[in-house]
């Protein structure tokens, strides 16, 4: 129990730096309703592009923006695979996924990792969030504000805001009129095509963002670090909306509520590693969470919904 107790720090600093990822699958998943598997790579691509960068020599901030700009660079493939080549969503984001492998392989120069040397206290203060940080910041060896929950939270509730204002724009209520009912959508005027790729490029872009803060955070990127980030992201959405989406009514909780299912998705996985379970399971353990919290509200509406009682008299008042 001291164990769990002892992780759950760094437990919930994971959750909101998947939390942001998990954004953007809402995006595409909730939004636009498509099912974009391209995370899985553009993820790497993000912490690829920023530690490749950052280790160069390239200033912090600019190379998270060149983490997000490469990751709206691989969701525009799929949306333009898409919308361009009639290539079914969940197709195109295999194809994408699959170059990405290669492409990630060459900007880390053909190495399977890349590390940031953190040993280099200079290099390691210049970085935005670290797994050191969560100790240090106990400690009091850092100032409690570097703490990585403070940082990535605070990081989580500015993109909240921004996405809210986006969303309440034209272009933003044209997205989200494409993903509710396209066709009414063309009917309305609004090009379908490129509000589907808009989204791509938006959720993708999120997606590498967060790529790049779990580089910082575990101080390098490797080749296989995306894989399986759909799930999560697919878990983080299911749970966040299963526990709290009757209490939420506004988009930008919605958003919110994605990030505190990242969280719950991290303890979850903690608390099961502190029982003992092989980390090799991991991966089975998400899908059957992610399983589980998809059944869950059809479980609820067929077996727990009350019965409907017969009108009397067939709804036809006496007298």
């Amino acid at each position: 129990m001291a164990g769990f107790i002892s992780a759950l720090p760094g437990a919930v600093s994971q959750g909101l730096i998947w939390g942001i990822m998990a954004i953007g699958v809402y995006i595409t998943y909730k939004i636009l309703d498509i099912a974009d598997l391209t995370v899985d790579g553009s993820f790497c691509t993000g912490g690829a592009v920023f530690v490749v960068l950052f280790t160069g020599g390239v200033n912090l901030w600019a190379a998270m923006l060149a983490a997000m700009l490469a990751g709206m660079l691989a969701g525009l493939v799929t949306g333009l695979l898409h919308t361009l080549c009639g290539i079914p969503a969940i197709l195109s984001g295999i194809l994408t996924q699959l170059g990405l492998w290669s492409v990630n392989m060459s900007i880390m120069g053909m190495k399977s990792t890349v590390a940031i040397n953190v040993t280099t206290a200079e290099l390691l203060d210049k970085l935005l969030v670290s797994l050191r940080f969560v100790r240090d910041a106990v400690t009091g060896v850092r100032p409690f504000y570097r703490h990585p929950i403070i940082v990535v939270g605070v990081f989580t509730a500015v993109l909240i805001a921004l996405l809210y204002w986006f969303f309440g724009t034209e272009l933003g209520c044209a997205l989200r009129a494409t993903g509710s009912n396209r066709k009414m959508a063309r009917a309305q005027g609004i090009n379908t095509d490129n509000a589907t790729v808009l989204g791509l490029v938006i959720s993708n872009g999120l997606v590498a963002l967060s790529g790049a803060l779990l580089a910082q955070y575990n101080s390098a990127s490797e080749i296989n670090m995306g894989r399986g980030a759909i799930v999560i992201g697919l878990a983080a959405v299911i749970i966040g909306e299963v526990l709290l989406g009757r209490l939420v009514h506004n988009f930008a909780l919605h958003l919110a509520s994605v990030s505190v299912g990242a969280i719950i998705y991290y303890i979850v996985l903690q608390m099961v590693l502190a029982m003992g379970l092989n980390a090799n399971y991991l991966k089975l353990l998400s899908a059957v969470v992610v399983a589980v919290f998809l059944s869950l509200p059809y479980w609820k509406s067929k077996y727990f919904r009350g019965k409907v009682k017969a009108p009397v008299n067939g709804g036809v008042r006496n007298g």
